[in-house]
């Protein structure tokens, strides 16, 4: 049976001026009837001033039924779509952000909502922009995970450090966040799993100011549900260099 996570006691996260700030959850699903329930549980857990949108990319698996239990929280958005991708699913929630900080949230249990407080911190104190969570900088609980996926992560990330010369460790972490009026202005495009490198390679562009920490990672095997490919490696390079050249 795979091992999940269990929320934390957040009084043991540093968290300053906690609830001082709005914080807005993108959740992408397609589906993840077996999971979603218990990541929304979990974020609506968490001691802050929240909004949860959730965007089912057209689930086929029962998600749709799970998440009616969710539509008449007045905190909580369930936005329908036909299956275009990850990408697509974030695009489509960023109309609807109310927050001041934005936190990309994956409905798998690859990632464990107990981070959050910590992954905000420095965004909150007004030293940040963007905040990365770094399943490769140690410190943290990481399941053993695929061998390849990892030597394709360390690529691309040294492949964007010597593009866009920054020091970024994990450039494909689904755990980023965000003050909200910066990944509004990104006008991203990627549609599927490629947002991932759009999003960093156009904050790179921007200058702000990035920080990384390490963050907890329960990875999924291929035999549990895991869908990214080689394919998605090859997509990577090419948004980062067609966005380092002006052509993407």
């Amino acid at each position: 049976m795979r091992e999940s996570w269990q929320c934390a006691d957040l009084d043991q996260v540093a968290t300053p001026h906690r609830g001082s700030i709005r914080v807005s959850f993108i959740v992408p699903v397609y589906n993840e009837a077996k999971t979603v329930e218990q990541v929304l549980r979990a974020l609506d857990a968490l001691d802050l001033d929240h909004q949860i949108i959730v965007v089912d990319d057209g689930s086929t698996d029962g998600t749709r039924d799970v998440l009616a239990r969710w539509r008449d929280l007045p905190h909580v958005s369930v936005l329908e779509r036909v299956h275009r991708g990850k990408g697509a699913a974030i695009r489509a929630a960023i109309p609807y952000l109310d927050g001041g900080v934005t936190v990309i949230q994956d409905a798998d249990l690859e990632y464990d909502p107990a981070d959050v407080p910590a992954l905000i911190e420095a965004i909150v104190r007004g030293s940040a922009d963007v905040v990365y969570g770094s399943r490769l900088h140690g410190g943290r609980p990481q399941r053993a995970y695929l061998f390849w996926h990892l030597v394709a992560n360390r690529f691309l990330s040294l492949l964007t450090g010597v593009l866009y010369n920054t020091t970024l460790s994990d450039i494909e972490t689904g755990y980023k966040a965000f003050r909200t009026e910066i990944l509004r202005d990104l006008r991203l495009r990627s549609d599927g799993f490629a947002i991932e490198p759009e999003i960093t390679a156009r904050i790179c562009r921007r200058r702000v100011r990035i920080y990384e920490l390490p963050i907890s990672y329960y990875g999924r095997s291929y035999d549990e549900g895991k869908t990214i490919g080689w394919q998605d490696g090859i997509r990577a390079m090419l948004v980062l260099f067609g966005i380092r050249l002006g052509l993407y």
